[in-house]
């Protein structure tokens, strides 16, 4: 960890001890880096993959014309977010391990199913099945780490597991024993309830089942979005922002205790990792605008749909993703309920009928003849509120 090397209690390496300059450190060096590799790594995927990613033939000429376009452009933003992560995270906590285990098995299969369609030059990667299970196997294990991790917790709040242990003696110091008797209880295997204090509803168990539905959800969600020019990305970074003030404002006692909101120790370490998310996601968006260079690919989506997922599960604001993510639930939906109609439709009625011209959501308004920088812009400005609705939500306890 390079603060770890150059961290002092005087001069200007001071900085590096505190959370918020790693975060903003960490988002520049992801950028920077993603920036001045970019223009090689793609240069690379296109000579190797000849004629790039196949296109589905959805009667859309605005997508037939982006046939050749290089996919897997997701290594570029787990290049950057890897560099930032590793050079200004705390190694030492769990959280960002388990964040990153996610991601990177998430990414792997991606992987897997973009090299599939591009060596078959096929839209059909990996089966379905595989895939989900796959995806069921990888959440299903962080969610038990997971809630390792909650249960390691002690009335004060403080986790037994590293390099916290003078946060337990902080608290008692600053703290009022009312302030700390909601953490009494283990929340481990409890599930926040949305503006209600100081109450998790019993799960056990079940608590892995239902962190891997928010994981594998969330991830599928992004995936299904990801299908024009920059149209992923930049609300992905939307939702990293808002996740990243959650696990800074979640990891520190004060601001928690004054919110209202669950205090998780070490949480706050998340907000590095997800800064150089945010940070290489602006890196791939240099090459991603429309016209893009490169695709971001399910090596991209799934990874990082992935990665939102777990740390809403870890941070214990999982209903939260419903809102801040709202944009990739819509697209989601669209899908399902076109899906959903026209097979209830064609039962009823021997002819299937939709909802929408076409699904996902944004091919829809492509069918209504919106040129594609309309829809996205217009889905970027969309997801920005979400995010931003999902944040003043905090304080509505």
């Amino acid at each position: 960890m390079l603060y770890e090397w150059f961290a002092a209690d005087d001069g200007v390496f001071r900085l590096l001890n505190y959370l918020t300059f790693r975060t903003g450190a960490a988002l520049m060096t992801a950028f920077l880096f993603t920036v001045l590799t970019g223009g090689w790594l793609i240069d690379v995927l296109r000579a190797r993959q000849g004629k790039g990613q196949p296109i589905r033939d959805l009667s859309l000429e605005a997508q037939m014309a982006k046939q050749g376009t290089p996919t897997m452009g997701g290594f570029l933003i787990w290049i950057g977010l890897l560099l930032g992560t590793l050079l200004f995270a705390d190694l030492k906590n769990p959280y960002i391990w388990v964040v990153l285990f996610v991601s990177i098995a998430f990414a792997i299969l991606g992987f897997l199913d973009d090299y599939a369609k591009v060596t078959k030059q096929s839209t059909d990667g990996v089966s379905a099945r595989v895939r989900l299970l796959t995806e069921f196997i990888v959440a299903g294990l962080a969610g038990a780490f997971i809630m390792g991790l909650h249960g390691a917790h002690t009335p004060l709040g403080h986790a037994e597991w590293g390099s916290l242990t003078p946060l337990a003696e902080w608290i008692a110091s600053v703290a009022p024993e009312t302030s700390v008797e909601r953490n009494e209880a283990s929340f481990s295997g409890g599930v926040a309830v949305p503006f209600v204090n100081d109450y998790f509803f019993p799960l056990g168990g079940l608590f892995i089942i239902f962190a891997s539905v928010v994981i594998v959800g969330f991830a599928n969600a992004v995936n299904f979005t990801d299908g024009l020019d920059g149209l992923a990305i930049v609300p992905m970074m939307f939702s990293a922002g808002a996740y990243a003030m959650i696990a800074y404002l979640t990891g520190n006692f004060v601001f928690a205790d004054y919110l209202g909101i669950q205090f998780t120790p070490g949480a706050g370490e998340l907000a590095v990792l997800l800064g150089a998310m945010m940070g290489a996601g602006m890196g791939f968006l240099w090459y991603n605008a429309y016209p893009a260079k490169v695709f971001m690919g399910d090596t991209g989506s799934l990874g990082l749909g992935g990665m939102i997922g777990v740390v809403a599960v870890a941070i214990k604001h999982e209903f939260a993703l419903v809102v801040i993510g709202g944009l990739f639930v819509l697209e989601v939906l669209s899908v399902v309920t076109q899906i959903g109609w026209f097979k209830i439709t064609r039962k009823l009625t021997g002819e299937g009928k939709r909802i929408f011209l076409m699904a996902p959501l944004h091919h829809h308004f492509q069918k209504k003849n919106w040129p594609e920088t309309r829809v996205v812009v217009r889905f970027w400005i969309v997801s920005l509120l979400f995010a931003l609705v999902g944040l003043s939500t905090l304080k509505l306890r």
